[in-house]
C-alpha cells in the first residue's frame, strides 16, 4: 500500500467566519472556506476589510472557485448580517423576466400578473443582495440597477411609485466586464458603481497547496453524508489532485471527492487516476516538448505585452486588453508562468 495522508495531521485551516452568536440569539454558518495559501490569505484579507463597510464589491473569478462563499463571508461579518441575504442568479432568469424578479410587479402589469409580487430587493431590505452572473443582466434592466445604486430607490413593473430600499449589493462574474463594456453590452456607469471593490478569487490550479485541505474537508463532509467513515487518505491521492488542472475549480473537485467517497470501500480514501487523466496538468511523453514550446511561446507574447504597457495590466490600454483576454485569465497565466510583472514597471 502507498503512502497515506492522515486527517488532521499536521493541518490547519482557515474557515471563514465560523458560527458565531448574534444579537437576537441568532447565528450564521456559512460553509467554511478552507486553505491556507498565500493567495487565499490576501482574498480574505480583503474580505475582512470591506466586511464592515457598506461599500459595493464585484467579486471575479472563473466559474466553480467560490464566488458566492466569498459573498456570505462578506455578509456574515457586516452590520446586515442579521438581516436577509438573497442570491440571485441572472443568468437563470429570462430576460423578459429578470425586472419582475429583482423589483416585483403590480397587479395587472403583463400577461399573468395576477397579483402584486414583492421582488428580490424588498425582500433584501435591510440586509445584502448578491447578483451572481451580473455580465448577463439585459441593458434596459442594468439601467434600473443603476438608478438603486445611485438613489437607492426604484419601482415595480407597471407602477411609477418609488420604493425605498437600504440594500447592499454584492455582484460576481466570471465575464471580463471591461470587454463588455468595450462591446456596448455593458453600461459603462454601471460597472463603475459596481466596481467601488473588486475581489479576485484565484483558479484552484494556483492554490494547489490548499488541494490537501480541502481533500480532507471535503472527504469528512461527504462521508458524513454517506454514513462512511475513512482513516487515512493515499498521498498518491493526493498528488494526482495537485497535479489535475481543474478547469471546474472546487465544484469540480467537490464531485470528484462525492464521487469517490460513494465508490471507496473500505477506510481508505482514494481517487481513481483515470477519472482525471483527459483534464491532467502535468504532459507527458511527446506532448511535453510541444507543451514546454507553446509556453515559452506565451511567455514571450505576454512579455511583450506587459513591456508594451509598462506592466499594466488592466484597463483599456492594459496587457489584458492588448491581448484580448480577461485581466483574471491574464493574471493567473503570469503567476503560472512565473512572469516577474514588476520587472515591466522598473524598465518604464
Amino acid at each position: 500500500m502507498g503512502t497515506t495522508y492522515s486527517f488532521g495531521a499536521n493541518s490547519e485551516t482557515i474557515t471563514a467566519f465560523r458560527s458565531r452568536e448574534l444579537a437576537g440569539g441568532h447565528s450564521i454558518a456559512p460553509d467554511p472556506i478552507v486553505g491556507e495559501s498565500a493567495l487565499l490569505k490576501s482574498v480574505l484579507q480583503e474580505v475582512s476589510l470591506v466586511a464592515p463597510t457598506d461599500a459595493t464589491v464585484l467579486i471575479l473569478g472563473e466559474t466553480g472557485t467560490g464566488k458566492e462563499l466569498i459573498a456570505r463571508a462578506i455578509h456574515a461579518r457586516s452590520d446586515r448580517s442579521t438581516r436577509p441575504f438573497i442570491r440571485v442568479n441572472c443568468a437563470a432568469i429570462p430576460s423578459s423576466l429578470i425586472a419582475s424578479e429583482l423589483f416585483g410587479h403590480e397587479r395587472g402589469a403583463f400577461t399573468g400578473a395576477l397579483q402584486r409580487r414583492l421582488g428580490r430587493f424588498e425582500s433584501a431590505d435591510g440586509g445584502t443582495i448578491f447578483l451572481d452572473e451580473i455580465g448577463e443582466l439585459p441593458m434596459e434592466t442594468q439601467i434600473t440597477l443603476l438608478r438603486v445604486l445611485q438613489e437607492r430607490e426604484f419601482e415595480r413593473v407597471g407602477s411609477s411609485h418609488p420604493i425605498s430600499v437600504d440594500v447592499r449589493i454584492i455582484a460576481a462574474t466570471n465575464r471580463d466586464l471591461q470587454a463588455a463594456v468595450a462591446a456596448g453590452t455593458f453600461r459603462q456607469d454601471l460597472y463603475y458603481r459596481l466596481n467601488v471593490v473588486p475581489i479576485n478569487v484565484p483558479p484552484l490550479r494556483d492554490r494547489a497547496d490548499d488541494i490537501p485541505l480541502l481533500v480532507e474537508h471535503l472527504v469528512e463532509k461527504f462521508a458524513r453524508k454517506a454514513r462512511k467513515k475513512f482513516t487515512t487518505i493515499k498521498m498518491n491521492t493526493i498528488e494526482l489532485l495537485q497535479a489535475h488542472n481543474w478547469p471546474g475549480n472546487i465544484r469540480e473537485l467537490q464531485n470528484v471527492i462525492e464521487r469517490a467517497v460513494i465508490l471507496c470501500v473500505g477506510e481508505i480514501f482514494s481517487v481513481e487516476e483515470s477519472w482525471l487523466k483527459h483534464g491532467s496538468s502535468r504532459p507527458s511523453g511527446l506532448a511535453a516538448p510541444l507543451t514546454a514550446a507553446l509556453a515559452l511561446r506565451e511567455t514571450e507574447v505576454i512579455e511583450a505585452a506587459l513591456a508594451e504597457t509598462r506592466g499594466r495590466i488592466s484597463g483599456p490600454s492594459g496587457a489584458a486588453a492588448k491581448l484580448g483576454i480577461p485581466r483574471q485569465t491574464l493574471d493567473s497565466k503570469i503567476a503560472g508562468l512565473g512572469i516577474d510583472k514588476r520587472r515591466f514597471k522598473l524598465a518604464s
